[in-house]
C-alpha cells in the first residue's frame, strides 16, 4: 500500500487504514467535506447517506427496540411480576468497570421504583469470575428470588443448575461468547448467545443491562404504573453509567455503542452524578468528559477496587449521594490504584526479564510468561502492555503456591486469541474470553506445554506479516488544510475509541523549525511547509526515545503522523499538530 516506506523513528510502518472510493467520496462531499473524510467513511463501512447521517448524529430515537433481543419478553413478565409482589431482588456483577457500571444502573432504576434489591460482587481473588454455587446459596438463604446477572452468566453452567435447584429465577444479561449449549436460566439476554438475530453484537454487558431496563419501563408504562402516583425514572439520566463502562469495557464506538457512549458523555458533563464528580476531582479532570479519559484515567480508578479484594467499592461510588461519602470512596481508590500501579510496573519490569532471560522475544509469536507470586488482579494489565510492546499475542500467567496457574492474555489486531488458547484445551482447567482478550487457568505442570502449544498455534494459524508493528493513519492532508475548521470537523466524529478511532493525518515533506523539551518527557515543535506555513505541535512521551530524539535535532524534512486538535490555553484557542509517530524523508 502507498506510503508503506521504510520503517519510522518509532521502528513502525506505516499502514493507510482505508483507501477512499468514488462512493464514498460522494458521500462526504455530500456533507460537504474532502475526502479525507470519505477515506473514514470508507473505514467505518458506512454505505449510504442514510448510515452517514446515523454516524455523524448518533441520537437516542435511532436506537434499534429491546423487544429485538430473544428472552427480553421472558426477562419482562419476570420483572414485573417481582414489582407487582415486592418480592426480593439481587444483581450479580463482574468486578471490572462493565460489571460495576451496570451493577450501578440496575440499583439506581430499582431504587426509583422502590424494588428492594441488593448487589454480590465476587472477590475476584477467592471466587473468580461469574455466578458460583456458593454465591447462589447465600442469596437463595438471604430471602432473594430473583437474580440477574450483569455482564456475566452466559456459560455459568454449575451455578445456575444450583439457583434453579434452590428455587432462584435467575434472568442472564451478559455479552460475552457462549457455548452451543445455554445454561439454565429463566431467560438469558445476550446479542451473542448462538441463535441470536440481533445485528448488534458489540454491546458491552452495560448496555444489555440498560436495555433490560428499557424493555421493562415501557412494559410499565403500558400496564399504568405510573398513573398511581407513582414517578417514572428517566433513564436517559443514568446513560453516563452505560458510557463509562462500554468505553472501559474496550466495546467498539459504533452503532448502537455510539448512541449510548455519545449521549452519556453529554449527560456526565450536566448532571452533577456525585460519585462521579468526585472521582473526576481526585483525577483532576474537568467536567466534561472525552472517551480518552474514562477510558486511561477514570476506568482504571473503577477498577483498582476489584482488582485488589475490594470489588464492590466501585458500585457504592456509583450509588451513593451522600458527597462525602462519594469524596471518602473516590480517595480510596485513588489510592488503590496508585497500589495497582505500583504493582504493575514492578510485574512488568519482572516480565520483560524473564523473556530476554529465556530468548522469548525473538523467538515466538505467542509468548507465555509465569511466575509465583505476582497479583492476579493485575496480570491483564501487564498482558495488554507487553502485547503493545512487544506486538505479540502475550498471556500472563500467576502462579500460586499450590501450583495452580491463573492468566489472562491480549491479542495483537488480525490474531483471534481465544481461538489459539481452544487448541490447548485439553491442557487447560478453564478458558474464556474473544478474540482480543482472554483468561484461563492450568496446572503448573502443564505450563511449558501450554506455551509450546501456544506458540505453535499462533505460528501456524496467522501469517507472520501480521506481526509488524504498524502505525495506522486515515490519509494525507496537505500541510495548509491543518486548520481550525479541519479540527471542528473532526470533532463531529467523536466519540473515539475502538472501532471508531481518532484520525490521524499524514503531513510529508515538513521541516521542523523549532523544537524544545518539556517536562523532561514530552517534544513541542513549530512546523513550516516549503510555503512557509506554520503549525504548533507537540509529541507527548516521547523523550528520551528516537521519535523525540529525532525531532530534537531538527530534522531537515520529516513526514509527520498525527491528530488535528484544537488546543485551548490562557482562553485562546489553536489548531495543534499531536504527533504520534515520525520518519526521516
Amino acid at each position: 500500500m502507498k506510503n508503506e516506506k521504510a520503517l519510522s523513528w518509532s521502528g513502525k510502518v506505516w499502514r493507510q487504514r482505508h483507501e477512499a472510493t468514488d462512493l464514498h467520496r460522494q458521500l462526504a462531499a455530500e456533507q460537504g467535506l474532502n475526502s479525507f473524510f470519505a477515506a473514514i467513511f470508507a473505514d467505518r463501512a458506512l454505505q449510504d447517506r442514510h448510515e452517514v447521517e446515523a454516524f455523524l448524529q448518533p441520537r437516542l430515537q435511532r436506537l434499534p427496540d429491546p423487544a429485538q433481543l430473544r428472552d427480553m419478553d421472558k426477562a419482562v413478565e419476570r420483572l414485573l411480576r417481582l414489582i407487582e409482589d415486592g418480592e426480593a431482588l439481587a444483581i450479580f456483577g463482574d468486578y471490572d468497570v462493565d460489571g460495576v457500571t451496570s451493577s450501578a444502573l440496575m440499583v439506581r432504576y430499582f431504587r426509583a421504583l422502590s424494588v428492594a434489591v441488593q448487589v454480590y460482587i465476587p472477590d475476584r481473588l477467592t471466587e473468580g469470575y461469574g455466578p458460583n454455587p456458593a454465591a447462589m446459596a447465600q442469596l437463595a438463604a438471604e430471602g432473594v428470588r430473583v437474580v440477574i446477572t450483569v455482564d456475566c452468566g452466559a456459560t455459568a453452567y454449575e451455578a445456575l443448575a444450583t439457583a434453579q435447584q434452590l428455587g432462584l429465577d435467575v434472568i442472564v444479561t451478559d455479552h460475552h461468547q457462549m457455548r452451543d449449549e445455554p445454561p439454565l436460566a429463566w431467560a438469558l439476554i445476550n446479542p451473542n448467545r448462538p441463535d441470536e438475530s440481533f445485528a448488534h453484537k458489540n454491546m458491552a454487558g452495560v448496555g444489555v443491562a440498560f436495555y433490560l431496563l428499557m424493555a421493562l419501563n415501557r412494559a410499565l408504562r403500558q400496564k399504568g404504573w405510573f398513573q398511581e402516583g407513582r414517578q417514572e425514572p428517566d433513564l436517559k439520566r443514568w446513560l453516563d453509567l452505560v458510557a463509562i463502562g462500554t468505553i472501559a469495557d474496550v466495546a467498539s464506538l459504533t452503532g448502537v455503542n455510539r448512541i449510548l457512549v455519545t449521549h452519556g458523555l453529554r449527560v456526565a458533563a450536566e448532571t452533577g452524578h456525585v460519585g462521579l464528580r468526585a472521582l473526576q476531582q481526585v483525577a483532576r479532570l474537568g467536567t466534561s468528559l472525552r472517551a480518552g479519559q474514562v477510558a486511561f484515567q477514570l476506568g482504571p480508578r473503577i477498577n483498582a477496587g476489584g482488582r485488589l479484594h475490594r470489588g464492590m467499592m466501585g458500585v457504592e461510588l456509583l450509588v451513593t449521594d451522600d458527597e462525602q461519602k462519594a469524596q471518602q470512596l473516590a480517595e480510596e481508590l485513588e489510592g488503590y490504584n496508585r497500589e495497582r500501579q505500583a504493582i504493575e510496573e514492578r510485574m512488568l519490569r519482572r516480565a520483560l526479564a524473564l523473556l530476554e532471560e529465556a530468548g522469548e522475544v525473538d523467538n515466538r509469536y505467542g509468548i507465555v510468561v509465569a511466575e509465583q507470586g505476582w497479583h492476579p488482579g493485575v496480570i491483564g494489565i501487564v498482558a495488554s502492555r507487553l502485547a503493545e510492546r512487544l506486538y505479540r499475542p502475550v498471556i500472563v500467567i500467576a502462579l500460586d503456591a499450590e501450583g495452580k496457574g491463573k492468566g489472562s492474555g491480549r491479542s495483537i489486531p488480525g490474531i483471534d486469541l481465544l481461538a489459539a488458547i481452544e487448541d490447548s484445551a485439553s491442557l487447560l482447567r478453564t478458558y474464556g474470553g474473544h478474540r482480543a482478550a482472554a483468561g484461563l487457568s492450568l496446572d503448573v505442570q502443564n505450563l511449558a506445554a501450554f506455551a509450546q502449544a501456544f506458540d505453535q498455534s499462533i505460528q501456524a494459524r496467522f501469517q507472520p506479516g501480521l506481526f509488524d508493528p504498524v502505525a495506522y493513519y486515515d490519509g494525507e492532508v496537505a500541510f495548509a488544510e491543518v486548520t481550525r475548521q479541519l479540527a471542528q470537523r473532526l470533532e463531529r466524529l467523536q466519540p473515539f475509541g475502538q472501532g471508531n478511532p481518532e484520525p490521524v493525518v499524514l503531513l510529508q515533506n515538513v521541516r521542523v523549525v523549532e523544537a524544545r523539551l518539556l517536562k523532561e518527557r514530552h517534544v513541542k515543535c513549530l512546523l513550516a511547509d516549503q510555503e512557509g506555513n506554520l503549525l504548533e505541535a507537540i509529541a507527548f512521551s516521547v523523550w528520551p526515545g528516537r521519535v523525540g530524539e529525532g525531532l530534537l535535532a531538527g530534522a531537515s524534512r520529516v513526514d509527520l503522523l498525527g491528530n488535528c486538535t484544537l488546543n485551548v490555553y490562557r482562553e485562546q484557542e489553536k489548531v495543534q499538530l499531536v504527533v504520534k509517530d515520525a520518519r526521516p524523508v
